[in-house]
This record gives C-alpha cells, structure tokens and sequence, in this order.
C-alpha cells in the first residue's frame, strides 16, 4: 500500500487537543481536512507527521510550539491609547480584527488605553492531534 509523501494531496480527520485536555479543533461532524504535503497549508509539525502514513493508519502525535504556530512573544503584546479608535466602537476583550495585515485581539480595556496581542492564539502552546488518513490521491 502507497505511503503519504512530499507533494501527494491528502485528506485526514484529526483531533486537536491541549496538555490540560482542552479540545480546540477537530474534523468530527465535518469533511476531512484535505491539503498537500509540502505545500506549507498546515503547520509544519502536521504536515511531518503524516508523511509515511498509508490509509487507514492513524496516530496520535505531539507537536511542540517551534513546529506549530511558535513561541509566544511577549513584544507581540501592546498598549495603545483608546483615542486611537473610533468612539462608536464598543471595545471589549476577545474582539479581534486586523491591524497592519494580521488579527489581533483586544486583551484589555481600560479608560485610557486598549492592550492588544497580536500572538496566534496556540503561539507558545504543545499540540496533540489524533491524526487519520482518510485517503490519497
């Protein structure tokens, strides 16, 4: 039977989970995740550990910060004046929207000022996943 390698398109169902348990993305309900090895759509850590893989093989596999979305980085952390945004918007932690090209979250509102962290949310964080693969093609 084929094994998965650099390039073939792949599609597998995964669970994503945290080192306290916490599930934070899963393809149960939905269609497989489809995406070709090598082509940097996943993260790199995914990516590497569905290389081999024949269909039907699954696994589960930890994948450390550096191989997912990296370390979190506290300079991606900043205060900014509350008069920097328009008055009619109502700022409220978690909101998020896009700052110079990226998305940002708002982390805290004070009267004054709006602190921002523009860290992907799983920056800085292990991840484990339940991998499958479905099918190649």
């Amino acid at each position: 039977m084929p094994q998965a390698k650099q390039g073939d398109p792949v599609a597998i169902h995964y669970k994503g989970t945290l080192d306290d348990g916490r599930v934070f993305d899963s393809s149960e309900g939905r269609e497989p995740l489809g995406f070709f090895i090598g082509a940097n759509q996943v993260i790199p850590g995914f990516e590497a550990a569905v290389l081999g893989f024949e269909v039907g093989q699954g696994r589960k596999t930890r994948i450390e910060p550096e191989q997912a979305y990296g370390p979190r980085r506290e300079e991606m952390v900043i205060t900014v004046g509350k008069d920097r945004f328009p008055e009619d918007v109502d700022l409220e932690p978690g909101m998020q929207f896009q700052a110079g090209g990226q998305t940002v979250v708002v982390v805290e509102v004070t009267d004054a000022n709006v602190t921002l962290d523009g860290n992907h949310p799983l920056a800085g964080h292990a991840l484990t996943f339940d991998i499958s693969l479905v099918s190649m093609q």
